[in-house]
């Protein structure tokens, strides 16, 4: 029981990370992602079909997020650079 109710509280902080600002989601995707998946695999989660859907749902969106995220952080630091190499001038 303790496994299944570990398993419920990790995909009910995942639904929760969804709904927040992009930094904010960014940063507690990686605290989630160290907190249940750095130790454990993805197998320990117990959970049932339909909240299996879900979390492989959640994951597929937060990957997209991410990799969307890491383009534009990218871009604001070579906006940045750019931004300090001209009032270095």
């Amino acid at each position: 029981m303790e496994r299944r109710d570990r398993s419920l509280k990790a995909l009910d902080e995942l639904i929760y990370i969804d709904s927040l600002d992009s930094y904010e989601r960014a940063d507690a995707l990686v605290n989630w992602h160290n907190k249940y998946l750095s130790n454990n695999d993805i197998n320990q989660l117990d959970l049932e079909l339909e909240d299996l859907k879900n979390l492989l749902e959640l994951f597929y969106k937060n990957i997209e997020f991410l990799k969307k995220h890491k383009e534009e952080t990218r871009k604001e630091m070579i906006d940045n650079k750019k931004m300090q190499k001209f009032l270095s001038n």
